[in-house]
């Protein structure tokens, strides 16, 4: 949430701590940056004042004249004159931060790639994993122990129709209530990797063979969204089902062998009774 540093020899404050005095360094010395403030503390201590290179100097870009005068703002503070030691670092400064950038981006795509290149072994598996986003065409989701972040586009749903609150940051759907939001725990599938946009996409598993209606009914109108998981409420009501469907099916003997009262009626005195079709299997 914080903004990215800034390399320059304006002395600008730090935005949070309000120092008079404030300078960026992390030890040990990782960046560029760093090796030159290390250098220039270290200077300093001795009573001295650190001078650039003659490279640094010849590379920084000589100031030039605006074609246009600028428009001058009377509300706006005018920027400072820098003196020509001034404007050589502040060059220093604005190559270093340029750089940094370039390198952040550098490392972030390589492990995008790495993760990409784990996961092409996995297409087809299952995996648990929390939404850390969501937004209006689905959700992202990173899994539990291997920090892979893949997109559940919203038609991997299944048939509920979800509208994007901005606020709550969470898909609903319209039909039955269900929510994804920030912190949901979910059940997925690796169905495609892209290698050349560094992109995952995971597939909801189980979530569209389930009423999710019925399910918050037979919860005592509890939302589905308010379980441990998602795919725990699903496999409860699946299970309920199963039970219930084995229930109707099953008859007492009697009732299964016995002939109805017409059939029965209609025979003829004296004739032998037909076995029922339980018997002959027999």
């Amino acid at each position: 949430s914080m903004q990215q540093a800034i390399y320059t020899a304006t002395n600008n404050g730090h935005f949070g701590l309000a120092y008079p005095a404030y300078t960026h360094f992390t030890s040990p010395i990782r960046r560029y940056p760093d090796l030159l403030v290390h250098r220039v503390i270290k200077a300093l201590l001795g009573g001295k004042r650190y001078p650039l290179s003659k490279d640094m100097v010849a590379a920084a870009p000589k100031a030039r004249a605006p074609a246009r005068p600028p428009k001058v703002d009377a509300n706006k503070k005018p920027p400072p004159v820098l003196s020509a030691e001034a404007a050589v670092w502040e060059a220093v400064g604005v190559h270093c931060s340029a750089n940094e950038r370039r390198a952040d981006e550098a490392s972030r795509d390589v492990e995008a790639w790495l993760k990409c290149r784990y996961m092409r072994e996995r297409l087809g598996e299952e995996f648990n994993g929390t939404v850390n986003s969501a937004t209006a065409f689905g959700l992202f989701v990173t899994l539990e122990g291997l920090y892979v972040e893949g997109l559940v586009h919203i038609t991997e749903l299944g048939g509920e129709y979800f509208r994007f609150d901005d606020v709550k940051q969470e898909l609903r759907g319209e039909r039955t209530g269900l929510r994804y939001g920030l912190g949901t725990r979910v059940r997925v599938q690796v169905s495609r990797v892209d290698l050349d946009s560094r992109k995952i996409d995971f597939r909801m598993v189980r979530e569209d063979e389930v009423d999710m209606g019925s399910l918050r009914a037979r919860r005592g109108g509890r939302p589905a969204y308010a379980a441990a998981s998602a795919s725990e409420e699903l496999d409860a009501v699946k299970k309920a089902d199963r039970v219930a469907k084995a229930a109707g099916k099953r008859k007492p003997a009697a009732a299964r062998n016995a002939r109805p009262a017409s059939a029965a009626s209609s025979a003829a005195p004296g004739a032998r009774p037909t076995p029922s079709k339980t018997a002959r299997r027999r």
